[in-house]
């Protein structure tokens, strides 16, 4: 962020009418729209203030009725970020805004500013470095799904393996939400993806997408195998379960430092056999993973460093107090449940949706990290009276024992009628993880600004991870006492780098080659009896050629005189 005062500001000497405050703060109002149309609500924040700045006297009148001036006092105090990705080395105002009638030729005074936006616009749309769709089995250039992304057949690029098959569905009554599910990859080999990275370095979303059916030679439900990438051991033993909750996506965020990422499927001893429907590898936004959480447990409650080295896997997503997010409205093509199902104690607890704008700020929670539709609903805990409720929202999620997770809470104060009259506290799995949070002091005093908190925890013996906001006691009366706009459960990878089980990926790999050991010795031992007694057989036969039996009647002068010959 720099400074305006750092460039300077030219002057047109033409003579220019000073301007009513009626149609500057039309003018104003009209500019504005244009960051509402191009949808950048920071910007959009930041141009209130600048505008607000700019218009107030005496520098505008100044301007417009042809006075020296260079840059204001108000001015010097307004920041723009990246003036050097635009070139913009000075700000030039036009001679005369020219209002007859009102705002319309005012505007021409912000043309510079802008082009600036819609400049900016494009350089801070999230345009990932990496980003593959795969429609497995399929030969298609390209399948498009419910969200218009299209996925591309993996018959020419990425398959690198040979001993696989393409499989279509024969099932009439097949639902799927998107065609790609109607085709898959089978393999009872293991079965090799390589996606070359340009991003390297960075944490990459690994979707795989499985939609079991039936056809002629398999059916798909099955299916037990296990899947590797880079190391990390995404799923083992996997078997799809027997239910109608399908498509299931499993989904993961893991460091790719090398050249390509590899993903392996691999039968298991069972089935022999497994499957993909599609398989997507995207370049996660900068800052979508932080290093650094909060610890909480009942001994301690600190910070920890060192979380990027970490692989993880998407458990829960939860959009709280609102209805079912898609990855239409995602920009990172998540979806979100609804808390229905999670909700444990909600008594004096209402739902809120917010029809306004959410102000996202730079260096904040950004669309990447939670689209508007989860921060523009909420569960909120507010007093009628001078009586704060004494009770908690609380939610509970099922989580795998031994495990590590990461806990991120999205708040947005969409509530509240004032900034700084929110305050409440945060616990996770009965521990106080955040006392007195105040969303006014974290988002600079703005409301409806998003912002979020991570926490690590360890999954108890009991399988449960709850999670629990309430009032405070610096909560007030006749005002909102806690809220939370979403939440999501990651689970971290184990120190094998396993996110299924206490083996590593190289154990998938010697079971692998064990167990086809086992089927290829007894085979070669079978061979090599046969051979040998076969080898056996001709020796005799060729035995009884070269060696006739002597005739009982010979004796042995016979022999010696040859006179029997």
């Amino acid at each position: 962020m720099v400074s305006f005062s750092q460039y300077p500001v030219h002057r047109d000497p033409s003579p220019a009418r000073s301007p009513s405050r009626q149609g500057i703060l039309v003018a104003k109002e009209s500019f504005l729209t244009y960051f509402i149309i191009l949808d950048l609500t920071w910007f959009e924040v930041a141009a209130d203030t600048w505008v607000d700045e700019v218009l107030r006297e005496p520098f505008w009148p100044n301007v417009l009725v042809g006075l020296n001036y260079g840059p204001s006092p108000n001015m010097s105090q307004v920041s723009f970020p990246f003036p050097e990705l635009l070139g913009l080395n000075s700000i030039t105002i036009p001679p005369e805004p020219r209002l007859n009638g009102d705002h319309e030729n005012l505007l021409s005074t912000f043309s510079l500013y802008v082009s600036v936006i819609s400049l900016l616009s494009v350089a801070y749309a999230f345009s990932p470095v990496d980003h593959y769709l795969v429609n497995c089995g399929s030969h298609s250039a390209g399948t498009s799904d419910l969200d218009h992304r299209v996925f591309i057949g993996d018959a020419s690029r990425f398959l690198t393996s040979t001993l696989t098959i393409q499989l279509e569905s024969t099932d009439s009554k097949l639902t799927s939400p998107s065609p790609f599910y109607s085709t898959a990859r089978a393999f009872d080999h293991p079965a090799h993806y390589a996606f070359p990275i340009r991003d390297r370095g960075t944490h990459h979303l690994v979707r795989l997408h499985f939609h079991p059916f039936r056809n002629n030679y398999n059916d798909l439900l099955e299916a037990e195998f296990h899947v590797v990438a880079n190391g990390f051991l995404l799923l083992r033993n996997f078997r799809i379960p027997k239910t109608d909750n399908f498509p299931v996506i499993k989904e993961f965020v893991i460091p790719v430092a090398s050249e390509e990422l590899k993903i392996a499927f691999v039968p298991s001893g069972r089935s022999k056999f497994g499957f993909v429907n599609a398989i997507e590898v995207i370049s996660a936004p900068q800052g979508l993973i932080a290093d650094v959480a909060q610890l909480v447990d009942f001994e301690k409650n600190e910070r920890v460093n060192g979380l990027l080295k970490n692989g993880f896997e998407t458990v829960h997503r939860v959009n709280v107090g609102g209805f079912k997010v898609t990855p239409f409205n995602d920009s990172l093509w998540r979806t979100w449940v609804t808390d229905d199902d999670y909700l444990v104690s909600s008594d004096g607890s209402k739902e809120i949706h917010f029809g306004g704008r959410i102000m996202y700020q730079m260096g904040g929670a950004s669309r990447e990290v939670g689209p508007d539709n989860v921060y523009n609903t909420a569960r909120v805990i507010k007093s009628s009276g001078d009586l704060i409720p004494n009770g908690n929202l609380t939610w509970l999620f099922q989580v795998e024992k031994g495990y590590s997770y990461m806990v991120r809470m999205h708040f947005c104060d969409i509530a509240s009628v004032a900034a700084g009259m929110l305050y409440f506290n945060v616990y996770v799995n009965g521990n106080l993880a955040y006392e007195n949070l105040d969303l006014s002091y974290m988002t600079n005093r703005l409301l409806a600004s998003p912002f979020y908190a991570d926490f690590l925890v360890d999954g108890d013996s009991s399988g449960n991870l709850v999670v629990s906001v309430g009032p405070s006691n610096m909560s007030l009366p006749r005002a909102v006492d806690a809220i939370l706009n979403g939440v999501e459960i990651w689970k971290l990878n184990n120190s094998m780098g396993s996110f299924d089980g206490e083996v590593c990926s190289d154990f998938v790999w010697r079971s692998w080659r064990r167990v086809h050991a086992g089927v290829l010795l007894p085979l070669v031992a079978a061979v090599f009896l046969l051979l040998s007694v076969s080898v056996f057989l001709q020796w005799r036969r060729s035995g009884a050629v070269a060696w006739s039996r002597l005739p009982v009647d010979v004796s042995e002068a016979d022999l010696k005189s040859g006179n029997h010959f």
